[in-house]
């Protein structure tokens, strides 16, 4: 017996930031690259909504040109593959691209070193679109369902997405070393790391940057907003949605979380986040650099990278600043997460660089 399930695009509709790329391309109108400014980290009202409308207002038309039908069709043949484990297209796609891939909890410099990756390979990072470079594109998260909503469905079809976008816009690049190498900052591949080493392939390359959490913690209020008066908790910006998203996921009640000091908060999704980056699969054959958070070890680190890659011109100064002294009395709470951390990475092999981190940057 032969079974036929049908899925159409009224049930998958592409999504909005892939609708946006291809107007963009059809239209040779410049990239959003705003994904550099490490200043505007505030959630904007109604930002969501108006990417929403403008892609159903375009989308009629990207569906009519024949750039954007292919690239579509591109991207729904590879979201197949994925749903069914046609691995062959898979390593098809993986013989053309290398993936260099930055992955760490915001604030923690994999912003630096990917832009410092884009221009390693020749590439001016103010023309790559925020959904080429940064991490908000594919969205990976803990699972959750809901009406007409999967997490994983939603992350496979983005992936496909992505890996399309991908082809269209690398896919002219001259290869170094027989692939053409593809920059990534992938905060939230952590969340499902078997899912994206598979995808990325054998021949990936991880960068995984750590920081002090107190550091890491104050830098994260300072681009949210600032830290309320009662030093309480608030969800103002994308990276404090995403750390009460994953203290409540780890079992805490929600109405817990608007009750929690800043730095209780932040440090649960620190803890949870490496957890997830640790044990979700991606470390499975330890294909990956750490890269402690200071000045000099970051930037040291990107000039290797451009001489490796072939472009070997001096990289970018990092800018780091000592804060810990802000905040004496959270201090203890943040040696205790670091201690607990080391001891759960080392149980499993992975190096844990516990006295770098413990400079505080």
């Amino acid at each position: 017996m032969g079974v036929e399930i049908k899925l159409t695009d009224q049930q998958l509709p592409v999504s909005p930031a892939f609708v946006d790329f291809l107007y963009r391309r059809i239209h040779a109108r410049p990239a959003d690259a705003s994904w550099q400014d490490q200043v505007t980290e505030n959630l904007v009202p109604g930002e969501f909504g108006k990417r929403l409308e403008h892609a159903r207002g375009v989308a009629e038309e990207v569906l009519a040109h024949p750039l954007g039908q292919r690239v579509i069709y591109r991207a729904y043949e590879l979201f197949t593959a994925l749903l069914t484990g046609d691995e062959a297209k898979l390593v098809a796609y993986q013989s053309r691209f290398r993936f260099i891939v930055v992955i760490g909890c915001p604030r923690h410099g994999g912003t630096y070193l990917t832009k410092q990756l884009f221009r390693a390979v020749g590439l001016d990072p103010d023309q790559i679109p925020n959904v080429i470079a940064h991490d908000g594109f594919p969205d990976s998260a803990p699972f959750a369902f809901g009406d007409r909503y999967n997490s994983v469905t939603s992350m496979l079809q983005q992936t496909a997405e992505y890996l399309a976008m991908v082809e269209e816009y690398f896919g002219t690049q001259t290869p170094g070393g027989g692939k053409i190498v593809v920059p990534k900052k992938a905060t939230k591949a952590a969340y499902q790391g078997g899912f994206f080493r598979a995808v990325f392939g054998p021949d990936a390359e991880y960068i995984v940057t750590l920081r002090h959490p107190l550091a890491a913690c104050i830098s994260t209020y300072e681009k949210s907003g600032g830290l309320a008066p009662n030093a309480l908790f608030q969800t103002r910006s994308n990276i404090e949605e995403w750390a009460q998203r994953d203290i409540v996921t780890g079992g805490t009640a929600p109405e817990r979380v608007a009750a929690m000091d800043y730095f209780e908060a932040y440090v649960r999704y620190w803890t949870f986040y490496h957890q997830q980056l640790a044990i979700s699969g991606l470390a499975r054959e330890r294909r990956w650099t750490i890269a402690p958070y200071s000045k000099e070890r970051l930037m040291g680190l990107a000039q290797t990278l451009a001489g490796r890659l072939g472009h070997g011109g001096p990289v970018e100064v990092f800018h780091a600043e000592h804060k810990l002294d802000r905040h004496p009395a959270w201090l203890p709470r943040a040696e205790a997460a670091l201690h607990q951390m080391c001891a759960q990475w080392r149980q499993q092999g992975l190096e844990f660089p516990l006295e770098a981190l413990q400079e505080g940057w």
